[in-house]
């Protein structure tokens, strides 16, 4: 008996399946659309990452705008998006305090982390006609007030919200405080027009007005001063306990691939490595603080149990 051979039409027929396959493209080969959800030193920070980003990558990072609702508007259709890598989130602790306080159904475990850029601490700053010099000086003032404290805010239940409230309760002046949105000002206008009396930001946005002794800032939230206004004391340093900064980062929507994420997370970190994203920080009042995709992941599941609590404390979680 002979083996029957294959035809000269199957021959034909199984190369072509072996060869159908289309090979998949490497990632990325097509712009990526880089979420902002806030103005002000976030745009900036993240209009220079884009570009840095855009270098290693080789294709466009492109950064849109899509501020409203303390994060919640940019988050909500970050989440809705395809998990293939081509919607990023340039994120921060308003994940958790947007989940927190009901603007946001679902939590940070909605998105895949890629890695934390930056760290910023907030400031108060104040009106220099109320000639405080301390938190102590403010808080005696303020508790013999007949009125109430006007302090601005990015909007109702925002990080400078929360970071207010959390401070004016340690300080014991919460009962005196009525917050005022901006509405499309920014702080140190709204402070030397007389429409806010206080006002928490970050120290980038007060340096120049602070150094030409038009506003006084009083203190910095964090553990540590800042480079950029190292005179400005730590409210711990002044007897008020308090410890709260600002990260920023990127992420994903769930369920983008393991090796989209690697690809991401090395052109962050290359990024936050070159001399122009370190002059930045300097100018601008920032620390870079690059973290991987996991360390990073663990930090935010840490944040948002804080946050939660706080936010509960202060009676502002939904």
């Amino acid at each position: 008996m002979f083996k029957k051979l294959p035809t000269l039409a199957g021959a034909l027929l199984g190369a072509a399946v072996f060869t159908a396959a289309p090979a998949q493209a490497e990632y990325p080969d097509k712009p990526i659309e880089m979420t902002v959800l806030f103005g002000g030193t976030a745009n900036t920070i993240a209009q220079l990452l884009s570009q840095l980003m855009t270098e290693e990558l080789g294709d466009p990072v492109v950064p849109v705008s899509r501020p409203g609702g303390g994060g919640a508007v940019g988050y909500a259709f970050v989440q809705g998006t395809r998990p293939d890598g081509y919607n990023i989130v340039w994120n921060s602790n308003s994940i958790n305090t947007s989940h927190h306080t009901g603007k946001i159904p679902f939590d940070y475990s909605a998105f895949e982390p890629i890695a934390r850029v930056s760290v910023e601490t907030p400031a108060l700053a104040v009106s220099n006609d109320k000639g405080w010099s301390s938190l102590g000086e403010m808080a005696e003032d303020v508790k013999g007030m007949d009125g109430k404290l006007k302090v601005g805010i990015s909007g109702k239940g925002s990080f400078t919200h929360l970071t207010s409230a959390a401070l004016f309760d340690k300080m014991g002046i919460s009962d005196k405080v009525t917050y005022i949105p901006y509405g499309k000002g920014k702080a140190p206008v709204e402070l030397l027009g007389g429409r806010i009396d206080a006002a928490i930001q970050w120290p980038g946005q007060f340096k120049s007005y602070a150094d030409s002794g038009k506003l006084n800032v009083l203190a910095v939230t964090g553990t540590e001063r800042v480079d950029i206004l190292p005179d400005v004391p730590t409210a711990a340093e002044q007897g008020v306990d308090v410890d709260i900064t600002m990260w920023r980062g990127l992420a994903a929507p769930k369920g983008t691939p393991k090796d989209v994420i690697v690809t991401l997370d090395t052109a962050v970190k290359k990024a936050t490595e070159t001399e122009q994203f370190k002059d930045a920080s300097t100018k601008l009042g920032f620390s870079p603080a690059y973290l991987g995709s996991e360390a990073f992941g663990e930090q935010i599941a840490k944040d948002d149990a804080f946050y939660g609590q706080l936010l509960q404390s202060l009676g502002m979680a939904n």
